[in-house]
């Protein structure tokens, strides 16, 4: 099994009522390739960093055995970061601050090998482009997962109302 994810690679700062942290590793796809590495020996991800994210976590990536073909560092660019505020009962959140950076401009290109991937994940993104990702694959997935959250549901909307 072939797993692609499409997601953020990031900065996050997070408190909870237990605790507080300051900005660290984050991202759906970060986490989510973390998490697929226990099961699978195939992944790959496609995102985007910029030059001020640790290369210490790409390497851990790698060891873990995930694909960094579709892993674009812009030079100069400065990382996706997100900020939220989790309530007692943990399962609502008030976002603090999002700053897309080199996010803001990604075009994810699917790598030659990763376009018959058995499964596509793909993260909390612009809509338009988790559409873009599945359109350049040349086998269609047996599974398509999608995350999203209110960001694009409310930034996105009028945009997606003009393309339907």
């Amino acid at each position: 099994m072939k797993l692609l994810t499409v997601g953020s690679v990031a900065f996050d700062a997070i408190e909870t009522p237990f605790g507080k942290t300051d900005k660290i590793v984050g991202g759906a796809g970060t986490y989510i390739c973390f998490s697929a590495a226990f099961f699978l020996k195939e992944q790959g991800i496609i995102s985007v960093v910029g030059e001020d994210f640790p290369s210490e976590t790409l390497q851990e990536l790698k060891e873990k055995g995930v694909n960094l073909d579709g892993l674009q560092i812009i030079q100069g660019g400065k990382t996706f970061f997100w900020s939220g505020k989790y309530h007692n009962d943990m399962n609502s959140r008030d976002t603090l601050a999002t700053e897309l950076n080199v996010l803001a401009d990604f075009n994810p290109i699917v790598p030659e090998n990763f376009k018959n991937a058995d499964v596509v994940m793909l993260g909390n993104l612009h809509p338009i482009v988790q559409t873009g990702v599945l359109n350049q694959m040349t086998v269609k997935p047996k599974l398509v997962v999608l995350d999203t959250m209110n960001f694009w549901m409310d930034c996105a909307l009028p945009e997606l109302l003009d393309v339907i």
